[in-house]
């Protein structure tokens, strides 16, 4: 990597922002907050918030050091050429610090205000997502999303354990719902942009394994997600609003991955079955972590045994 030398104008603070990737901290912060109003117990509104604030912050300082490392990369794909790095309007060592505080202050301030399990586990995310996904696995092997999604599948566990400072099942499952959603969510965008990775070096598995590869493993990780996403129901740690929005929300998932799995070629059509389950993934996700809320507030007023 090559450090930045050239002078470069103020950074305005929406590039700062920007690094973040809010739209990808949007969901963080979604299932973070299910988690924490899903788990038993009870936690101070205060506290509450403060736990949540700390899991968007450590997600924002992940990323921007993960847009840090990869500026070079960033700069080589049409995608992501327009971040404030690769197109000049923040220095790399700026965005460096910036990453490096919002972390290390996120971790700090779960543990003296919320508990330090909590902290702990913020910590092992911001490492994994930072350091092994994006430095070791990325550009190494095409099963980088595979075992990378757990970067992404801890926020419900974090704000989990924030109320109960436990690790039991339930927080389990749901980080095992997310690493096991990532696969089919990735790799659906992945398809319509393979050319980009291509060009940059970077193994994703429709590069690698091609795409009939990536079709297929679209379809398997969308037929173990039913049995995770009902897990939580069978186990008896949620209800049935809960179970059926769950069975309901994951056959639908694995219908929209059929015409993905089993489609030959990419260049009709638009790519339109690929975009409708990269949609329809992120929506999943949102929909399936409010129906965990909801059981857990029926529950809790009594509207359901």
């Amino acid at each position: 990597m090559t450090a930045t030398t050239t002078r470069m104008p103020a950074a305005d603070w929406r590039d700062f922002f920007a690094l973040t990737k809010p739209r990808v901290m949007s969901l963080v912060i979604f299932t973070g907050l299910c988690g924490l109003l899903a788990a038993p117990g009870a936690v101070h509104p205060v506290i509450g918030f403060v736990a949540v604030l700390c899991i968007a912050l450590g997600a924002g300082g992940a990323a921007t050091l993960n847009q840090w490392w990869e500026a070079d990369l960033d700069a080589g794909m049409k995608r992501t050429a327009g971040r404030p790095i690769p197109a000049g309007r923040l220095a790399r060592t700026d965005a460096r610090d910036f990453g490096v505080a919002l972390s290390v202050g996120s971790v700090l301030l779960m543990g003296l205000a919320v508990n330090w399990l909590a902290a702990v586990i913020l910590a092992i995310s911001i490492v994994y997502y930072a350091l092994v996904y994006t430095v070791w696995l990325k550009p190494r092997t095409p099963q980088n999303i595979v075992i990378g999604g757990g970067a992404g599948a801890f926020p419900p566990m974090i704000g989990w354990v924030a109320v109960t400072n436990d690790i039991t099942a339930m927080p389990i499952l749901l980080f095992a719902i997310i690493f096991m959603w990532t696969p089919p969510h990735f790799w659906a965008l992945a398809l319509f942009v393979q050319s980009d990775y291509a060009k940059v070096g970077i193994p994703m598995m429709p590069v690698v394994k091609g795409e009939r590869s990536t079709r297929r493993q679209i379809l398997i990780y969308s037929l173990l997600l039913l049995p995770l996403a009902l897990a939580p129901w069978l186990i008896g740690g949620t209800g049935l609003i809960y179970g059926a929005a769950a069975a309901v929300l994951t056959v639908l998932f694995v219908l929209l991955s059929l015409p993905v799995a089993f489609r030959e070629s990419q260049a009709d059509d638009r790519m339109r079955p690929e975009k409708r389950l990269f949609g329809y993934s992120v929506l999943y996700l949102f929909a399936l972590f409010a129906a965990l809320v909801a059981d857990r507030m029926a529950q809790t007023q009594g509207w359901i045994a």
